[in-house]
């Protein structure tokens, strides 16, 4: 453990210097997709294990592909059996999935515009993605230009963009890694390490009346309080039930990778309003624990599924892994 906590602290120091400078080229798919799958247990060393915390474990699976560009997923969309697993370098894959977890229909793509040029990572930093599902219109946050920009349902126009002056002061490497289009028409956005100003708790949060693409609109601002200011929020969903479920990780040595879930209610958001969520579950050792990035929600019968990725860093030691929960207390 402490060896594989070594290799990961140099790795990620390594990511970390490249993400700041900026210098780091982007792969691109070749033409034609290759994946595979396997499934996984919730924890190695216990197969039979299925309950963490508010969520039961009803199977996931580990992605894997020889393309250099597979990999580094931050957000995802889910519609019916249609995934799409975006990564932070501007590229993503999509594939149909049915119960018995073997996709279908793989594809490989590349976002058709976004900040800059795109022949560096830095400017296809996609961490976060939210849609319409009426329009099926696509959102995605960029970090490194703190932008939003708006694409068609199948992510081959771009339609829109902005860089929301709200946003204008956030770190590049800390930006909006959360983006959540609410039910009734609003966007959350979450700063994963921006903090307000003049604090050194809290995370910067902002609830837009309406589309943040559109020039001039305005956003309410809030501070959202991760797990004991040890973690930063990864991602963000919204249940049936209008509350947010926010995805919370850490890495550390020599535990590596840890993430928290809490709950919080979007009602609650007024200027300057302090939000501190309620802890759900926490991934972590024994369990199947990695750098979980992307939450979506899904409906089967009277009962809500949670699906979490994670973004491998293309690193050996890290995995992208698929995985999918009941929410207990969401029952109906």
């Amino acid at each position: 453990m402490l060896l594989r906590s070594a290799i990961a602290l140099f790795s990620l120091a390594f990511i970390l210097l490249l993400s700041a400078s900026g210098r780091e080229g982007r792969d691109l798919f070749g033409r034609t997709p290759r994946m595979t799958v396997e499934r996984v247990p919730l924890d190695l060393h216990d197969p039979a294990r299925t309950r963490v915390g508010a969520l039961t474990y009803l199977g996931g699976i580990r992605l894997r592909s020889p393309e250099r560009a597979f990999g580094g997923f931050s957000s995802m969309r889910i519609k019916g059996d249609d995934f799409t697993l975006l990564s932070d370098g501007g590229t993503f894959i999509r594939f149909r999935m049915g119960k018995d977890w073997a996709p279908r229909d793989v594809r490989f793509g590349d976002l058709p515009d976004g900040p800059r040029s795109g022949w560096l990572k830095a400017d296809r930093d996609s961490e976060s993605m939210t849609s319409d599902p009426a329009t099926g219109q696509v959102w995605v946050g960029f970090e490194q230009y703190n932008a939003i920009w708006r694409y068609d349902a199948d992510l081959t126009r771009a339609e829109r963009s902005a860089r929301p002056p709200a946003m204008r002061d956030w770190s590049d490497n800390g930006g909006p890694e959360s983006l959540v289009r609410l039910h009734d028409g609003r966007f959350v956005v979450l700063g994963e390490t921006s903090r307000p100003k003049g604090s050194r708790i809290g995370r910067e949060g902002l609830l837009f009346p309406g589309d943040p693409t559109i020039p001039g609109i305005k956003p309410v601002r809030f501070v959202y309080m991760p797990p004991n200011e040890l973690y930063d929020p990864s991602d963000a969903v919204q249940l049936p039930d209008g509350r947010l479920i926010v995805l919370n990780r850490r890495f550390s040595v020599p535990g590596l990778f840890t993430a928290k879930l809490t709950l919080i209610d979007p009602r609650a958001i007024r200027p300057g309003a302090v939000l501190r969520g309620a802890e759900i579950a926490t991934l972590a050792a024994p369990l199947l624990h990695d750098n979980y990035e992307a939450l979506a929600v899904t409906r089967e019968g009277d009962d809500t599924i949670l699906w979490i990725a994670s973004d491998d860093n293309q690193q050996f030691w890290e995995w992208s892994l698929l995985l999918k929960f009941r929410i207990e207390f969401a029952k109906r």
